[in-house]
């Protein structure tokens, strides 16, 4: 039997299991693709006007079955708590199959590209940021960090190791055959995570927060992907939606909406906002470095070339970062980061010329 005959015959019994399948109806199961995820995803359509999306397991990850199962609790605490996330409708233990409501195909990312201005898309980063607020202090609520499949906590040794080191490893060694082991980077990269790592870390991170998981359906903007959820600061999914290569938002857009951000949770909390920029400065560097780490692994070793178009955008994103005046003492980091910058547009010139 091939995996895709049981996977459908698993959706099947699911279906009938949970009384969703109608006498005589046979659903229409078309397979979807998954941007950087391994896992199967497929739309369910069950009859007119009625679908669902069904999720199964990464096949070559050992925790696969983990990850599902994170994914189902931490999205039945977030939909308890009424952040705007797709609805469960059923979960198969024993395969790992997910069943949620199906909220159509259209990415913030689309709705961007299609936008001639900012000014279209605003209200829905307006939106999306409510979510997030929801997201991250709602779902702290009695979140429980057994809940989590990889770490329970967005630290400083994740940061250097998943972060930081995906940069020097993934993007600069292998990607671009730069070796980025000077002594003075390193201290350089310590810094900024420990700095980062000073900010609150009681909040819920999503951890990739970015417009391709933020679904737009009937005017409403919803959060999927978020089975990576775990306890961490405030800034790192602001920078995720701001600096989002695949929306490549200008600098002032991105500082309209920080400050949408700043001005709304401030009146939730209490936000000194230079300490909070300081943080949040870090936390920014933190995931572009993730961004360019994780383009370059996905293009390059796991074969995704459809991420090798945004790598150029996001070193360009992190040299505009470090021209900011909070990062002049990243003085190692940003010469690399120009000259790798000018290397990557020297590679498209020839591409392009080919």
């Amino acid at each position: 039997m091939s995996e895709n005959t049981k996977e459908k015959e698993l959706i099947f019994g699911l279906l009938r299991e949970l009384n969703l399948l109608p006498v005589g109806a046979l659903p229409q199961l078309d397979r979807m693709s998954g941007d950087g995820s391994d896992r199967s995803f497929y739309r369910i359509r069950i009859e007119a006007g009625r679908s669902l999306i069904g999720v199964f397991p990464s096949p070559t990850s050992a925790r696969g079955m983990e990850e599902q199962a994170a994914a189902f609790r931490i999205g039945v605490h977030l939909h308890d708590k009424v952040v705007p996330v797709p609805e469960i409708a059923g979960y198969d233990k024993k395969n790992g199959l997910l069943l949620f409501e199906d909220l159509g195909n259209l990415h913030l990312q689309a709705v961007v590209r299609e936008a001639r201005l900012f000014a279209e898309v605003e209200p829905l980063y307006r939106q999306a940021i409510d979510g997030l607020i929801r997201f991250q202090l709602e779902g702290a609520q009695n979140f429980d960090t057994r809940f989590c499949w990889d770490t329970p906590r967005y630290d400083m040794p994740l940061m250097l190791s998943r972060e930081s080191d995906y940069f020097r490893l993934s993007f600069c060694r292998d990607y671009m055959g730069r070796i980025a082991d000077d002594p003075r980077l390193l201290l350089e990269l310590q810094h900024i995570a420990r700095r980062a790592a000073l900010e609150p870390a009681w909040y819920l991170l999503h951890r990739d927060f970015q417009s391709r998981n933020l679904l737009v359906h009937g005017g409403k903007v919803h959060i999927i992907d978020y089975q990576g959820a775990r306890l961490g600061p405030l800034g790192y999914d602001l920078a995720s939606l701001l600096l989002d290569p695949y929306a490549g938002l200008s600098l002032e857009s991105q500082d309209v909406l920080y400050g949408y951000y700043c001005d709304t949770i401030s009146g939730l909390l209490s936000l000194d906002q230079e300490n909070f920029r300081a943080g949040y400065y870090c936390l920014a560097l933190q995931r572009n470095l993730q961004i360019l780490g994780a383009f370059a692994f996905l293009s390059q070793i796991k074969g995704k070339i459809f991420f090798e178009q945004f790598i150029l955008p996001a070193a360009g994103s992190l040299k505009a970062l470090l021209q900011d005046p909070l990062g002049r003492e990243y003085l190692s980091l940003a010469g690399l980061v120009d000259e790798l910058e000018e290397q990557l547009k020297k590679a498209q010139f020839f591409r392009m010329d080919d």
